[in-house]
């Protein structure tokens, strides 16, 4: 027991330190494990030596909802005394098919909790059990509710652990008769440990796609001559290009724009070679305390106008955290998001995209 208990320990762990796996809109997906179950509310005296395990097939419709039909096998067990006064040890065998409705409460985390209800049948089978009237096997409904939780591995894999309450629609499941709970119905818990495979994912889901801040060491990791090649090859002639410089005037700009500050696709994300180039203009800044900024987010034309606009936003607000980390007053700065309004490169090929994806500031 303590070696399963350490093997289930090292899986957490490593659970934890597991980057979040991408999100899919919806997919599909296997999972099995074991459970060991034991009885809540019957007529007889509830015994420990109880095992149990389970497969399952998982339709996800979306980021929070989902269905999940399980097979499962359980061995229960309790004690009573017969009419020759020996205790007697019942065996509940039973053979489970649940269909479930599960609901995730926050999809986008590495450990993703959620809850469930549903309704099932239960094959239960008797061994020398108290009641002889009963037949030795039976079908019954019932019915569940749980919580559980998700755990990351990888993009395909995901760990299960979950708890269950089942309640069935008579008393018979301990082949005791009598009212186990006030209702008159016998139930038993669960406890779950399994794995989960993705068959068939759909599209990726921007249901996550929120600000994963952008604490970084300084580090100048900045391509230099790849910025310099995609402004000579994108930027028309007839556009002036401005130049960052250390130490820039009121009247000798009214437009900063910050070359080489970009994000990753359809991400709030900045690329490496963003943080040298910010870091020198959070010290601009601090340098001319008179000067205050609109910080205007920009993207690429891919996805619709609406979405850009807020993405935009979503990046001018990470610029402005950024300086604002660095000692910039944040009554000298104002984030607007426009979307992928005025691009300065052509949004055909891939290189200018990239440049789209930028922030300029406005000098007030």
């Amino acid at each position: 027991m303590r070696k399963f208990s350490l093997i289930i320990s090292l899986l957490l762990i490593v659970a934890v330190e597991v980057n979040q796996a991408q999100l899919a809109q919806d997919s599909w997906s296997a999972g099995f494990g074991f459970k060991y179950p034991r009885f809540l509310s019957i007529n007889t005296t509830i015994l420990n030596t109880n095992f149990g395990g389970y497969i399952g097939l998982q339709r996800n419709f979306s980021e929070h909802v989902a269905l999940r039909l399980t097979a499962g096998y359980n061995h229960l067990e309790s004690q009573y005394t017969d009419a020759n006064l020996f205790l007697t040890t019942a065996k509940t065998n039973s053979i489970t098919g649940n269909l479930d409705f599960l609901f995730y409460l926050a999809p986008c985390a590495s450990v993703s909790p959620y809850l469930f209800g549903g309704l099932g049948i239960n094959y239960r089978m008797l061994t020398n059990y108290f009641t002889k009237t009963f037949d030795e096997n039976a079908i019954v409904l019932e019915f569940g509710t749980g919580a559980g939780f998700e755990w990351n591995l990888s993009e395909e894999w995901k760990l299960v652990t979950e708890f269950d309450y089942r309640v069935t629609s008579n008393t018979e499941l301990d082949g005791a008769l009598g009212a186990g709970e006030a209702s008159g119905k016998d139930s038993y818990i669960s406890v779950g440990l399994g794995l989960l495979y993705f068959l068939d994912k759909g599209a990726p889901s921007k249901y996550c796609q929120l600000y994963s801040g952008i604490s970084q060491e300084y580090k100048d990791m900045t391509d230099y001559d790849r910025i310099e090649g995609m402004i000579k090859k994108h930027i028309p002639k007839e556009v002036t290009k401005e130049i960052v410089v250390e130490k820039p005037t009121m009247t000798s700009m009214e437009k900063w724009v910050l070359v080489g500050v970009n994000f990753e696709f359809n991400n709030t994300k900045l690329t490496a070679e963003s943080y040298p180039i910010l870091y020198d203009a959070a010290k601009t800044l601090l340098k001319n305390p008179d000067m205050k900024a609109e910080i205007q987010g920009y993207t690429d034309n891919i996805g619709s106008e609406d979405y850009n606009k807020k993405l935009a936003q979503k990046r001018a607000d990470v610029v402005k955290n950024y300086l604002t980390s660095k000692g910039v007053s944040a009554s000298r700065l104002r984030a607007i998001g426009y979307g992928e309004s005025n691009p300065v490169a052509d949004n055909k090929t891939a290189d200018g995209r990239a440049m789209n994806r930028r922030i300029e500031f406005k000098m007030q």
